[in-house]
């Protein structure tokens, strides 16, 4: 009997590398060939195919693949039915959701969508931008953007863009201005309707979202592990915040205690001097894989 298979689809561009390292750390090695649309994966049960995010909810929605990771913009864009499994928190720049926003030169009258009636509008995004402003009431010309979005403002080839950003930094370079948000989006784990009805299939994709949302919990949280005197166990364990209660454990043949704690990684910077002030040793910090 031939070992059953998940068609899996990896987003090829900018989310590519990310969501091999992710996969990586979440227990799956993907093995990338040069021109080759088709990467090894390191698990009999899964075949792997590589196509640009803008695609992939309609290859998963007629059944090419089983499953797959794009934005939620692009789902949105293509109108696809499928089944939204999980969001996961995580891009080429940063943990943020992106934002796609209306941008206008900086110098421009416009302050509001509405000011932008009977003007042309450049975008990548332009079913969703075309029912966005009409849902506003608002006749707008919505041209599709090949690149260089931000450019077509300055270069006076539209009266405005949609684009894609996660921290603005490149709009403002182009001395462009936001007026509105038009979608935050994320990535989203998608499943085909027949797929996600198949008990293996399911219970395969599942058992993948929870190894996928475990490493990226984990980037946000670090282990500690220190060793702590009996007499200063109650001033110690006043200071930690948990995800968890800390573990607490006698040394062998001793009056001294081993802690052992997780807490996000941005508080360690100020809780480690605390600690050693309230009779903390031998402080370790430790990197987390997968938090489950």
């Amino acid at each position: 009997m031939s070992t059953p298979k998940l068609k899996l689809g990896i987003p090829k561009g900018s989310l590519q590398e990310a969501t091999i390292k992710l996969f990586d750390k979440s227990g799956w090695k993907i093995k990338e060939h040069h021109r080759n649309y088709f990467p090894e994966i390191d698990d009999d049960e899964i075949t792997c195919s590589m196509c640009r995010a803008q695609e992939m909810s309609r290859y998963v929605e007629t059944g090419l693949l089983d499953c797959g990771l794009t934005g939620k913009d692009w789902i949105l864009e293509n109108e696809s039915d499928v089944e939204i499994v999980a969001d996961l928190i995580y891009s080429k720049v940063s943990s943020r959701p992106a934002r796609w926003v209306l941008a206008v030169a900086g110098d421009s009258p416009f302050k509001r969508p509405e000011d932008l009636q009977g003007k042309r509008i450049s975008t990548e995004l332009t079913g969703y931008t075309k029912r966005y402003f009409q849902q506003a009431g608002v006749d707008v010309d919505v041209e599709f953007s090949w690149g260089a979005t931000e450019a077509k403002v300055v270069e006076g080839l539209a009266d405005a863009i949609v684009e894609v950003t996660e921290t603005g930094t490149t709009i403002k370079a182009h001395g462009l201005r936001i007026i509105a948000e038009v979608l935050v989006t994320n990535t989203q784990f998608i499943a085909n309707k027949k797929a996600w009805a198949d008990p293996w299939k399911r219970r395969k994709i599942e058992n993948m979202i929870m190894m996928l949302q475990g490493a990226l919990r984990a980037e946000k949280l670090v282990g500690l592990k220190m060793n702590v005197p009996s007499a200063a166990k109650d001033s110690v364990l006043a200071q930690l915040p948990s995800l968890n209660s800390p573990t607490v454990a006698h040394l062998l043949n001793s009056d001294w205690l081993s802690v052992e704690i997780v807490v996000a990684e941005a508080v360690v910077r100020d809780l480690i001097p605390k600690l050693k002030d309230a009779g903390a040793e031998g402080i370790i910090e430790y990197a987390l894989n997968k938090v489950v």
